[in-house]
């Protein structure tokens, strides 16, 4: 969970870019004190309970993944393929630009989200995050494959919500004190996401080595898991 908070808050000055003027048209500028400061957390809320909910659903896949024996190998191609974004980053030959989602899903959000926008209220502030967090993020892609390779569902959501955790101080600041946060200050913050992606490739890759050190590289082993299950099933 240290990767994805890691991920989630060097990554938080790239969600300012991205989700930056979303957060700049929220109906909380016009309030002050403890109203303001709710308003911000029911906003990010929704949006950390989507980040938890896709952790569920892809902590779930990795779950089956795991019942079948692919768990272990499953983290290492993570984590092989997350270094290897990194290098290509480095090298110049890949640049992520966020990913793309299916025209008609991807506006059917964003026309959810502009009316919600519209309303101006307090009310749809928890809503607002939600879809927000359906809106395609190269970031939020990366920290899925993390939930993934977490092998299990409450695991997944848990990953997803320390990564939503992890861009919380950025979001809050660039809401409450709006154009605070300078471009400079975002581009050299933001120069730090490879790092994380980096660390969170090194981990998944221990993950998958079983080395049976606590945390961070326990033992994954479906089969054992399954003979403990007809032992006690035993008649």
């Amino acid at each position: 969970m240290i990767g994805a908070l890691i991920l989630g808050f060097l990554g938080s000055f790239h969600c300012i870019g991205m989700c930056g003027p979303i957060a700049l048209t929220l109906p909380v500028q016009h309030l002050e004190g403890v109203k303001k400061l709710a308003g911000i957390l029911l906003y990010n809320a929704g949006r950390i309970t989507t980040y938890a909910m896709l952790g569920m659903i892809f902590g779930w896949v990795g779950r089956q993944l795991y019942l079948g024996g692919l768990q272990q190998w499953l983290s290492i191609s993570i984590g092989v393929l997350l270094l290897l974004i990194v290098a290509l980053q480095y090298t110049g030959i890949y640049r992520s630009k966020g990913g793309h989602l299916p025209g008609i899903y991807l506006s059917k959000i964003k026309s959810a989200l502009g009316a919600l926008l519209r309303q101006q209220r307090f009310s749809t502030l928890y809503g607002i995050g939600v879809l927000n967090g359906l809106l395609p993020c190269g970031l939020v892609y990366l920290a899925v494959a993390g939930a993934v390779a977490t092998g299990a569902t409450w695991k997944g959501s848990l990953f997803m919500a320390a990564f939503g955790a992890g861009t919380l101080p950025a979001m809050m600041t660039v809401t409450w004190f709006s154009h605070l946060v300078s471009i400079g200050a975002r581009n050299r913050i933001r120069a730090l996401i490879p790092f994380a992606v980096g660390i969170m490739g090194v981990l998944l890759i221990l993950r998958g080595l079983n080395l049976g050190i606590p945390y961070i590289s326990p033992v994954m082993s479906a089969h054992s898991e399954k003979v403990v299950e007809r032992c006690c099933h035993k008649p």
